[in-house]
């Protein structure tokens, strides 16, 4: 029994469309493992959960009214909140998105995405991957840049990070590219060590604020 409370998610949605707010909560209240313990419509709202309530992670609208996803990432943070943060979201400008990342989000889902996909979101971004919508993200990493410096990743670094971006998993990237799984680990290491990082999250927050014009 203690086994299988360990197995649940404790998820908080953040989103100030009740409508939105109902659906998801009706979508994963239906998922094995899934435990929605509060729908919010407002940061101030989701802040005093965090407070009182354990949640493992956050489905978090980026526009809120008057106040946006970032607000609410620091706000979180000043009060210990430690868990993860998956934006769903209509729409982000590409120049928020590093923002976003360097606050501590791991991933960005998008409304338009399909129903079914969210669930799959969650497991992946609690198993330690990221979760990024291609196409926003591709438009992160180009949008702005008018020269491309020589870069300092080998050709095999971008392919793997490619595949980061996308959330796979080391297996998943070693299938993709035709490598032993122990080759894309140390190629991961050395993305690491060449960024100073130690995780996924932070590796691509790090290319998209530092590195961006390189791809």
């Amino acid at each position: 029994m203690n086994e299988s409370v360990e197995r649940t998610i404790t998820i908080l949605v953040v989103d100030d469309h009740a409508l939105f707010r109902e659906s998801v909560t009706r979508l994963l209240g239906a998922e094995p493992g899934f435990e929605v313990v509060a729908p919010c419509g407002s940061i101030e709202e989701a802040l005093k959960t965090l407070r009182e309530t354990h949640v493992d992670i956050v489905l978090l609208d980026f526009d809120l009214g008057n106040r946006d996803g970032t607000a609410f990432m620091l706000a979180a943070k000043q009060q210990g909140f430690g868990g993860r943060v998956l934006v769903v979201t209509a729409g982000v400008e590409e120049s928020r998105v590093a923002e976003l990342i360097h606050t501590g989000i791991s991933g960005i889902f998008m409304k338009h995405n399909s129903a079914a996909l969210l669930p799959q979101g969650i497991r992946d971004v609690m198993a330690g991957k990221v979760w990024f919508d291609q196409q926003l993200l591709q438009e992160a990493i180009s949008g702005g840049a008018n020269q491309r410096p020589r870069s300092k990743f080998t050709q095999r670094e971008r392919q793997v990070l490619s595949f980061v971006f996308e959330g796979l998993a080391n297996k998943e990237i070693a299938e993709r590219i035709a490598v032993s799984e122990s080759s894309v680990k140390a190629t991961l290491q050395q993305l690491f060590s060449k960024t100073g990082v130690h995780t996924r999250s932070q590796l691509v927050r790090i290319v998209l604020e530092q590195h961006k014009d390189e791809f």
